[in-house]
């Protein structure tokens, strides 16, 4: 052999050598199950600088995890190599995170695309295979990339229809006015496309609702675009690839503006001449054509005064009244090419005040089921009343026959009345807003008409029809879920059917009140008040993937803040939000226990996800708003503020306010103490050691001032309490009770429960939210479950037993009313059914290892409850949590993603009898790592049977 080959042979051997013990062999065990940027697979219309990189991983055997990555990011498909990433190459990063890591790359540019992968290593050092190549798109980034689109506007209101108009009258009123509201537009222009196109992307924004055609065709399945937001301060477009629509020759491009709660210029007026409008203006719309043609040329095509303008046969439309249609002012084929558009006007250019526009990341909002009538029958007027069975936010679908002009009327309510006989408008007739919920369609009279509309939605379980011929069927109406697609990833169910129908009416709930934001009702109000939105958060955190939404409404709560003076320092101004976010209809400053939602949004998404931007965004917001309360001080220690437990058993504020029993400064500073120690948590992700200092004292404090005020001893008992189910309920949960008198007040709130309240809660929605799950982690799961299940007034198996399938806004003896007055769909009060997954399905995040990256698995129930499946979904898979119980062994079916580690609670008596995978633990950790720490159990990712004894 010569010299030289010689030499490279054993350079060779090195190389191979020094592979070996890098442990480079490929893992085929491992494999990818799912790649995201931003928590979205392969997105469009990527706006952050620094976007956030996860995969999910598939592996077999237990204890199996990341010990580094290496990501590649490229512009192009052939550039994505390990040796020539244009982008990013991270290299080797020795780290187990493998959720939401930071791009750290080279400038990203609007509107381009751009290409990823990532490979792992174990635990052992063994790498897996490259990823399937990946890839995410730019959005417009700046309004620069708007280019010379224009915002337009209707030009003229020509709307001549007598229907166009319709009753205001809010319950201060004592007569009804007419009103119209700005006018629906039509809109249309077209365009000639001569050479081949390679891609095409429209980008929309509606300040008010919109839809999109292009060639007769709606463009994408969205409706109710966009989500409401500060609409002066920040709006949101939507980017829709329309290359597959686009064809040779002339296109013809349509938009429908309506008002949503941009035009909103009616509604929560007392009077039409005592308050302002609260609309930001007319109705207007900005669009984008970016089209790229095969030669590598590209052109825009955009809305301007070029467009031509009408109005149309919707004649009315306000988000809480709902649309009108006149039919026989259809504009026919008015989306299409050669359509006769003479008479048209052209459109008007509009100057809105909009500071920022950035790119939806939240789910749209779709039509995402159909209803058939449950029963039809006739109300003592004659017309026709439809059940449709549950209590839902959308429309009414109809397909009619009627004669030329025949006015149908489709009146939408939550309720009958108690007698059953006729509808009940109690809930949504608008007494508070002004509109009932009605739409109107006019009949043109040429054969079956369909319609259904398509800028406003109610919350309804019935609708009442006037004007009909025969009696309605599936095939006449349907009504239409519309809401915010939210994706249902985790799931609950147990032997106890009640608990079962409980959470189902949970998410009904929620579901019917997501519309771009967390509402309080689909009908009266509409409005995200931040009580509520915090009340029933991590509830919807279990069940739906809400990552992106909880970011979008910080975002509404932050642009929502105003200059208000401090308490004590009044000197002193502080950015505040209000009590409700987004909107013009924004009530006082939000108190304490409304606030909180500022603090708590975060905390929430950072516990559940794991992803610490949302913190660092919003961290001098926080800081700020914490301060503000802090003013609130008083000579006691205690902050002079709060809302109160907000619908207790029989509250009404004006005729029953004593019976909210908790005093509304005692359950503010309970939150307020909580969200004291999560701002120290806070303080130390900012590295703001001063501010941490300061939590940390401030809450020492006020835990002090909290029990020397409120503690108090239960006459005649041994017992102890915070004067009110609510207060005691949060001190437990906070950890606000000092050690040595955790059983006392345990056994105080029982006392209160069972001797004073006959077996009945009387907490509103701040106590409701933890009385279960405090009740259970305090060896009182069967009392739990009794208050829960009790059908006695008040319990939730009441309201079930009422025949609600939503839950509603007070807790009310309804058979002793004419009928339910106030919301019969209020989310705030789904917030306890946390209590499904936290207690009885055992499974909650870690606080230092948040994201479920590291879990507590403890199973807290009634003896009633033999079995329970959880699905808990994190950035690192699923979580599942099958147990039953039989003959006092707990036998759990325990699945734990890769990269994670469940901390397995038991007592020491169940620490004896402790098998895993049929072994005694004793035996599994010989051949098994396992770390056994302080009431813990700790086993990493893979698929185990545990049992112990609970005697």
């Amino acid at each position: 052999m010569k010299k030289n080959q010689l030499l490279f042979s054993v350079l060779l051997f090195a190389v191979f050598c020094f592979s070996c013990n890098e442990k480079t062999t490929l893992n085929t065990t491992i494999s990818f199950d799912k790649l995201l940027v931003n928590s979205k697979v392969n997105p469009s219309t990527i706006e952050s600088e620094q976007p956030l990189f996860s995969w999910i991983i598939n592996a077999e055997g237990i204890n199996k995890s990341q010990s580094a990555y290496h990501i590649l990011v490229a512009s192009s498909v052939e550039n994505l190599e390990e040796t020539n990433a244009d982008l990013w190459d991270s290299n080797k990063v020795e780290s187990s995170k493998s959720a939401f890591v930071k791009y750290k790359g080279e400038l990203l540019e609007p509107l381009n695309t751009y290409y990823w992968q990532v490979k792992i290593w174990d635990e052992s050092g063994n790498a897996s295979n490259w990823s399937e190549i990946q890839k995410f798109e730019m959005g417009l980034m700046n309004d620069a990339n708007w280019g010379d689109s224009k915002w337009i506007t209707l030009n003229k209101d020509t709307r001549t229809s007598p229907h166009r108009f319709r009753d205001y009258q809010t319950g201060k009123m004592k007569k009804p006015v007419l009103v119209d509201g700005f006018a629906a537009g039509y809109f249309r222009n077209t365009i000639d496309v001569s050479k081949n196109i390679e891609n095409a992307q429209a980008y929309i924004c509606g300040l008010g609702y919109y839809e999109l055609y292009l060639n007769g065709e709606k463009v994408g399945d969205h409706v109710l675009d966009p989500a409401p937001s500060n609409y002066d301060k920040q709006a949101y477009y939507v980017n829709y690839d329309i290359t597959d629509q686009l064809k040779s020759g002339k296109n013809a491009f349509g938009i429908i503006l309506g008002n949503g709660f941009y035009g909103q210029n009616i509604s929560w007026k007392n009077d039409p001449e005592s308050e302002k409008d609260l609309a930001y203006g007319p109705p207007t719309v900005r669009c984008l054509i970016k089209l790229k043609y095969s030669d590598g040329s590209t052109s825009d095509f955009y809305t301007d005064e070029n467009w031509n303008e009408a109005t149309g046969p919707i004649v009315f439309n306000n988000i809480y009244g709902g649309d009108t249609y006149d039919a026989r002012y259809e504009l026919g084929n008015w989306n299409t090419v050669g359509y006769d558009d003479a008479k048209w006007g052209n459109a008007k250019v509009a100057s809105p005040q909009v500071k920022e526009i950035i790119a939806n990341q939240i789910p749209p909002i779709k039509k995402l089921m159909e209803f058939e009538p449950r029963n039809v029958f006739k109300a003592p007027d004659g017309n026709w009343i439809v059940d449709f069975g549950q209590n839902i936010a959308g429309w009414v679908k109809l397909n009619v026959q009627e004669k030329e002009g025949q006015l149908i009327e489709i009146t939408t309510t939550e309720a009958l009345l108690t007698n059953g006989k006729d509808i009940f408008q109690g809930s949504t007739g608008g007494g508070a807003n002004g509109m009932a919920q009605i739409y109107k369609y006019i009949c043109k009279g040429d054969g079956i008409e369909s319609w259904e509309p398509k800028f406003s939605y109610h919350g309804f379980r019935y609708a009442k029809i006037n004007g009909i011929s025969s009696k309605p069927d599936a095939e006449m109406i349907k009504a239409v879920l519309v809401a915010t697609d939210i994706q249902e990833t985790g799931s609950f169910t147990c032997s106890d059917e009640l608990l079962n129908k409980m959470h189902s009416i949970s998410k009904w709930t929620i579901v019917d009140n997501v519309h771009g934001i967390p509402e309080d009702c689909p009908h009266r109000e509409k409005c995200g008040w931040l009580g509520d939105a915090h009340a029933f958060c991590e509830y919807a955190l279990y069940n739906y993937d809400m990552y992106d939404f909880y970011k979008k409404y910080m975002e509404d709560i932050r642009t929502q803040m105003r200059p208000t003076k401090g308490h004590n320092n009044p000197d002193i101004k502080f950015q505040v939000p209000t009590m409700i976010a987004p909107g013009k209809r924004t009530s006082t400053y939000a108190k304490i226990d409304w606030g909180v939602a500022t603090m708590y949004l975060p905390w929430y998404n950072y516990l559940y996800y794991g992803d610490d931007t949302i913190v660092k965004d919003y961290y001098e917001d926080m800081r700020g708003l914490t301060n503000f309360y802090l003013s609130y001080k008083g000579e006691n220690g205690i902050m002079q503020d709060g809302m109160g437990d907000w619908c207790p058993p029989r509250w009404d504020r004006r005729l029953n306010p004593e019976a909210m029993e908790c005093d509304p400064i005692i359950s503010a500073n309970a939150y307020f103490y909580d969200v004291l120690g999560i701002m120290e948590t806070f303080a130390e992700m900012n590295n703001d050691t001063a501010y941490t200092v300061k939590m940390k004292k401030e809450q020492r404090e006020l835990k002090d001032a909290f029990n020397k005020e409120f503690l108090v001893q239960i006459p005649n008992t041994k017992h102890k309490w915070y004067q009110s189910q609510t207060a005691t309920v949060q001190a437990l949960q906070f950890g606000m009770v000092p050690e040595e008198d955790i059983e006392s007040v345990v056994n105080g709130l029982a006392y209160d429960i069972v001797e004073v309240k006959g077996g009945h809660h009387s907490t509103g929605i701040h106590g409701n939210r933890y009385i279960y799950t405090v009740l259970s982690k305090y060896g009182k799961a069967d009392l739990a479950h009794q208050i829960l299940t009790t059908p006695e007034f008040p319990s939730q198996t009441y309201v079930m037993n009422s025949g609600f399938t939503t839950w509603p806004e007070r807790q009310f003896e309804w058979e002793k009313m004419e009928g339910p007055t106030n919301s019969l769909n209020h989310p705030m009060h789904s917030g306890f059914a946390a209590y499904f997954y936290e207690s009885l399905g055992g499974i909650k995040s870690s606080e230092d290892l948040t994201g479920f990256k590291a879990f507590t698995v403890n199973p807290e129930f009634p003896t009633s409850v033999t079995k329970t499946e959880v699905k808990v979904p994190t950035p690192y898979g699923d979580i599942i949590n099958n147990w039953s119980i039989k003959d006092d062994v707990l036998s759990l079916n325990l699945e734990v993603p890769f990269n994670t580690q469940a901390r397995i609670i038991v007592t020491p008596s169940e620490f004896e009898s402790l098998k895993i995978n049929g072994e005694p633990i004793s035996k599994f950790k010989q051949n098994n790592t396992v770390e056994i720490a302080d009431r813990f159990v700790i086993l990493g990712s893979g698929d185990y049977t545990i049992a112990y004894s609970k005697n």
